[in-house]
């Protein structure tokens, strides 16, 4: 389908537990997941979830120990 990934466009995708992962752009997301908004390359995409995500622990983890 693609030769590689830079061919491939993805969605920043976040769960519940605002956790974030790349998905490709279009597919049906699996329950639990919404689109974040930012669409594009790979390197697009990990360079904003770098950004918004800088502490990997799950929402309910974060919450507990504060």
């Amino acid at each position: 389908m693609f030769e590689n990934d830079s061919d491939r466009s993805y969605d920043v995708v976040r769960n519940t537990e605002e956790q974030y992962s790349l998905w490709p752009e279009g597919r049906e997301l699996p329950p639990g997941w919404e689109r974040e908004g930012t669409t594009g390359t790979k390197q697009v995409c990990l360079a904003r979830i770098d950004t918004v995500w800088p502490d990997l622990r799950p929402k309910s983890l974060r919450e507990r120990t504060r």
